[in-house]
């Protein structure tokens, strides 16, 4: 009697969406995600002439060992921990804040506005230049956010070009009525020592960093904690079921878009005054790719934007040495950026979906 051979079973690869996967194992794709986009970058920059000895200096030994670098990164920081707040707190309603730059720049115009103008008395100046700025990038904002609620425009296009308006009219006072009339270059008059930010006793760190601490907090509060937040969370889960049930979704909605302008706004004023002493042509350079890095890897958890924009620093101050000294480019910073946001978002698709062999 002849054995009849059973078929042979072929095993392939079978896609299938997950239920839900762990906060640890989450953490756990995120993090090898993020390692990968480091070995990548460590792989280009080798390439392009920088030993892994000379990158080790850079981005470990002389940033963490010496006091000024240090405090130069924590002032390049605070600004950076403000605008990602600015994204996390859009990018939770789903309004795809792009415009953080032209914000920035209008906080700074507010900024400056008081400051050239004289506006109130000098104790009160500062605080001044802070309401004046969150008040400008509020107002820069609300155009976008009328332009969503009302006519759905989509406001990725709608915020991006409104950089663009933004950048021309900083232009066009730098080059016109608030052109530093001593220097006669494009930049506004320095700012008086009372219009400044104040130093806080160590190296170059000053009131910015207090400011951008204050500001965590609150949004931690507010996102984690508070009734809204928790509005938020629903909203960003299933904007259609929570208006089902009876949520103001536009109202949610318009509160953080406003909120996001107003702590961009913010930003600009903590760099004019905080670093700059003045408005510059290209301050905000950064700050806005920056900020939507920041909230995407922080997953827009404030607490993680803190870690993340420290990062993010690190690699702007690193990375001015690696001009300086290896001519490189800053283009080459932008593309590490770039590669980093690639591999984390890529391991969106490993958290919400199994691979599998099946027969």
């Amino acid at each position: 009697m002849t054995d009849i051979a059973a078929p042979t079973r072929w095993k392939r690869l079978n896609l299938e969406i997950r239920d839900h996967m762990p906060f640890w194992q989450q953490s756990i794709a995120v993090a090898a995600a993020f390692a990968v986009g480091l070995i990548i970058s460590v792989v280009i920059l080798m390439i392009s002439g920088v030993g892994l000895a000379d990158l080790w200096n850079e981005f470990v030994v002389f940033i963490f060992t010496s006091p000024k670098n240090i405090s130069a990164v924590l002032v390049q920081a605070a600004p950076l921990i403000i605008v990602g707040l600015s994204a996390g707190i859009a990018f939770k309603a789903r309004f795809w804040n792009i415009g953080i730059e032209g914000q920035v720049i209008f906080g700074a115009i507010g900024a400056t506005l008081v400051a050239t103008y004289d506006i109130g008395p000098e104790f009160l100046r500062l605080p001044l230049m802070a309401i004046f700025a969150a008040a400008c990038g509020m107002l820069w904002m609300a155009l976008p956010v009328f332009l969503k609620l009302r006519l759905q425009v989509n406001e990725i296009i709608s915020t991006l070009l409104m950089n663009y308006i933004a950048f021309n009219f900083l232009l066009h006072l730098l080059y016109g009525p608030w052109q530093d009339p001593v220097s006669a270059f494009p930049h506004s008059e320095q700012f008086e020592s009372f219009e400044r930010l104040a130093p806080l006793g160590w190296q170059s760190l000053n009131y910015s960093l207090v400011i951008a601490i204050a500001l965590v907090a609150f949004c931690a509060w507010l996102l984690l904690s508070s009734r809204y937040g928790f509005l938020l969370n629903f909203v960003h889960s299933n904007a259609k079921m929570a208006r089902a049930v009876g949520i103001r979704v536009a109202l949610v909605t318009l509160f953080a878009a406003l909120a996001s302008g107003a702590l961009s706004g913010i930003a600009g004023f903590a760099i004019s005054a905080g670093i700059e002493s003045r408005m510059t042509q290209s301050f905000f350079i950064g700050f806005g790719f920056s900020g939507i890095l920041i909230a995407f890897l922080a997953r827009n958890n404030p607490l993680a934007i803190v870690l993340v924009a420290l990062f993010v620093s690190t690699l702007m101050i690193a990375g001015q040495s690696l001009q300086v000294f290896y001519q490189i480019p800053f283009a080459m910073v932008q593309l590490i950026q770039a590669i980093i946001v690639i591999c984390v978002a890529a391991s969106e698709f490993f958290i919400r979906h199994r691979i599998r062999w099946v027969e």
